[in-house]
């Protein structure tokens, strides 16, 4: 019976989220900030690494304009639901993580970056620390000459769940935001540890300049 449960929930289930996900985001009408420097890489016919912590990861589909992409989702059950949310939404879905299957996943990402396309990754995923930035997605730039631009969500109200990552769920009819950050490439006069370090420098900024939005409207960032 639990598999019969399992195959309905399979089916079911994302195709609900992704229609709840749309409905919110509609009704939310979120700002759209620093796109411009993505729109250049992408007119120049090139592609990107967009990084996104795991916490916001539910409404990134709905922001995204370019020629198309794919993200890094966990063999976890879970996991499993989510690909299928963000591939109703537009957005393929890769599977593997740090956890489970990273070696293949990693092979195959580096097999899409000479595909037209941008590749996904919430570098603290899948179980954390929260907001540390896992080896990964540097490698994944380093070896593919991709830049990795940072991409931020925030909003004004909105559920924090009890999870590892605190995953919010914006509540409709606040205020929100999708914050593009500059894109970060790998210098070849620096080592890996130090573009680590510039990473993680930048998503922690782009995430404090998507909650300071909000600050210059006297709302506060849930």
């Amino acid at each position: 019976m639990s598999s019969v449960l399992d195959k309905i929930l399979l089916n079911v289930a994302p195709r609900l989220a992704a229609g709840l996900v749309a409905w919110i985001d509609r009704r939310l009408k979120p700002e759209v900030i620093g796109e411009d420097a993505l729109k250049s890489i992408w007119s120049a016919g090139q592609h990107v690494i967009l990084a996104t912590w795991h916490d916001q990861l539910l409404m990134m589909p709905m922001c995204y304009s370019g020629p198309g992409a794919k993200t890094l989702i966990s063999h976890s059950k879970d996991g499993e639901l989510i690909a299928r949310v963000v591939e109703h939404l537009g957005v393929g879905a890769v599977r593997g993580s740090s956890n489970r299957g990273g070696k293949a996943a990693f092979r195959e990402l580096l097999r899409l970056s000479k595909e037209p396309l941008d590749l996904g990754i919430t570098p603290d995923g899948p179980t954390g620390p929260r907001h540390q930035l896992k080896d990964g997605v540097v490698q994944l730039s380093k070896i593919s000459g991709r830049p990795i631009v940072p991409l931020a969500f925030a909003c004004s109200r909105g559920h924090r769940f009890q999870s590892w990552d605190r995953f919010l769920l914006p509540y409709p009819w606040g205020k929100a935001v999708y914050l593009y950050g500059e894109p970060l490439y790998y210098d070849e006069n620096e080592t890996i540890n130090d573009f680590h370090s510039r990473v993680q420098v930048a998503l922690d900024e782009n995430t404090r300049r998507a909650g300071e939005y909000l600050n210059q409207h006297d709302l506060s960032a849930v």
